[in-house]
């Protein structure tokens, strides 16, 4: 399958704010109409883009389908869960001692990083100078653990009104 950037997905990377990681940013230039989903994954592989980065920019309308094309399918985002994280399981399935008990909604570290990376992004970006450094630390920011421990600075950053939005994403 191969995926271009839509217009959406081209102001974004000249905007350089929330949607996208720079992780992602780095394989979304690559979409170029030429080459393959999976030659993208291939090459990108080493900086740890999968296919729920990919499915995470078709879903946020950044990139789509040459013309003529079907819509590309994936596999359930738990299959794609890393083996640290435990998948959801049928309701009444017994987890037994493998699984860790989630916390608020139920939602993985995974889930939640995904939620909140865009959101701190764009509000230490909001910061200009005076934030660099700390915009620096959220996009160096891997997992949820890294992002939760830099909570309290972009909250000390940006005061308690725009930070709640991080804050739920991360902690509900």
């Amino acid at each position: 399958m191969v995926l271009v950037k839509t217009q959406a997905g081209q102001e974004a990377l000249k905007d350089r704010r929330g949607s996208l990681s720079s992780r992602q940013r780095s394989a979304f230039i690559l979409f170029d109409g030429k080459r393959s989903m999976g030659e993208v994954l291939a090459a990108t592989a080493a900086m740890g883009i999968t296919q729920d980065d990919v499915q995470t920019m078709i879903a946020q309308g950044l990139l789509a389908p040459l013309p003529g094309q079907p819509q590309p399918v994936f596999a359930p985002a738990a299959s794609l869960a890393p083996d640290n994280v435990a998948a959801p399981e049928a309701p009444g399935t017994d987890l037994g001692t493998i699984a860790s008990p989630l916390e608020g909604s139920g939602r993985s570290p995974k889930e939640r990083y995904q939620a909140a990376y865009p959101i701190a992004t764009e509000l230490t970006a909001g910061l200009g100078l005076r934030g660099f450094r700390l915009n620096l630390a959220v996009e160096g920011a891997g997992s949820f653990d890294d992002l939760a421990a830099l909570a309290p600075k972009i909250r000390e950053a940006v005061g308690d009104d725009k930070f709640e939005r991080l804050d739920h994403a991360l902690f509900d």
